[in-house]
């Protein structure tokens, strides 16, 4: 059996659950109004995982098994509302936030608690933080009261022309939480998959699938897809009634799953230099050892066009190259290999390596 690597679903209805697991995805994150007995129970019976709000029956139902963390209210970072002539006062505090913390662990230390944070954690002019916007440092206090931290930002529906179409605010939230988290805490974030509100723009295929790797190759440990729509009107599951996006999704979903094994490992470091021919177009990447093989996950940070060579810097020798789902293989010389990146493309290569003689 595959190890699990964590791929969510925002606030959906259990009813759909056997939909969203056939898509790939493994677990739920919210349950509106919830959880309840009959939410749980639809759950199990998928076999689908929940982080959820803790009551006293997610405490005793029998479904429990399936609940792998308490979560937080939503997004405590962000303003809450006086009332109409008030305008927007405070987030809630990072200290209520630990209170909150203690109280959870106190009524069940067997599981973690999950923190969903904003999208300031990724841009400190996000206004939506009313009194506390452009004060980054609160982030390093709220992370103390969750074990496993998430975050959000949409750039395809951003109605801000410094976020809009700016895919690299993505990973720019998981780095953040990483340094403020000290590295010692599990980091996931959440994915755009449709057009939100009718300003936005529903982002591409290949631009969810950047989000996804860039994400991934950045540290995150989990992805969570947002799939509501807002306007014109609401649609709860937007993404299971998009054909084109959940067969990419899907697709992506399966991506993931197969490579957990190798995701799970740790990174290696201080093994690859790369140069390209635009420096306008920079590719983030990592590398991962498994069994025999070393893996290089590589991802165009910019929408632009770059040619790229990867060499081998260790005692290792490179002998071969395949590009994962691609169909293609590269060769190899003087320990390196060149590779052409296309906007917001992503490659995933398997390296056959030796110990040099």
């Amino acid at each position: 059996m595959r190890p699990l690597f964590p791929i969510g679903v925002w606030l959906q209805n259990p009813t759909n659950a056997t939909a969203f697991r056939a898509a790939g995805i493994n677990t739920f994150v919210g349950l509106w109004q919830g959880p309840t007995a009959s939410q749980l129970t639809s759950l199990q019976q998928a076999d689908m995982r929940v982080i959820c709000r803790q009551n006293e029956i997610a405490l005793q139902h029998p479904a429990a098994t399936n609940i792998m963390a308490w979560m937080h209210d939503d997004e405590p970072d962000n303003a809450r509302g006086r009332g109409a002539r008030l305008g927007f006062g405070s987030p809630i505090s990072p200290a209520r936030i630990e209170s909150d913390y203690r109280a959870l662990k106190q009524r069940d230390p067997s599981r973690p608690v999950f923190l969903s944070l904003g999208q300031g954690v990724a841009w400190d002019g996000w206004y939506g933080r009313g009194q506390r916007n452009n004060h980054p440092e609160d982030y390093a206090e709220y992370v103390q009261g969750a074990d496993l931290v998430a975050f959000n930002i949409y750039p395809a529906n951003h109605d801000s022309p410094e976020i809009a179409g700016n895919l690299w605010y993505v990973p720019t939230g998981i780095q953040r939480l990483r340094a403020w988290t000290k590295d010692e805490k599990p980091v996931w974030n959440c994915i755009e998959t449709t057009q939100i509100h009718s300003g936005g723009r529903k982002p591409t295929v290949a631009e969810v699938r950047a989000q996804a790797w860039m994400s991934l190759i950045h540290g995150s440990q989990g992805i969570i897809y947002f799939a509501h729509q807002f306007e014109p009107h609401f649609v709860e599951a937007a993404l299971l009634a998009d054909k084109e996006m959940l067969s990419a999704v899907t697709q992506l979903n399966q991506e993931i799953t197969g490579l957990a094994l190798v995701l799970n490992a740790p990174s290696v470091t201080d093994r690859v230099t790369l140069q390209s021919d635009n420096a306008a177009v920079p590719i983030a990447f990592m590398i991962k050892r498994h069994s025999d093989a070393v893996y290089l996950f590589a991802v165009a940070m910019r929408p632009g066009k770059v040619a790229v060579n990867f060499a081998f810097t260790n005692a290792d020798e490179l002998s071969a190259v395949s590009v994962i789902g691609e169909n293609r293989s590269l060769a190899v010389q003087n320990n390196s290999f060149a590779d052409k990146f296309g906007p917001w493309e992503v490659h995933l290569y398997r390296l056959e390596t030796a110990p040099k003689r």
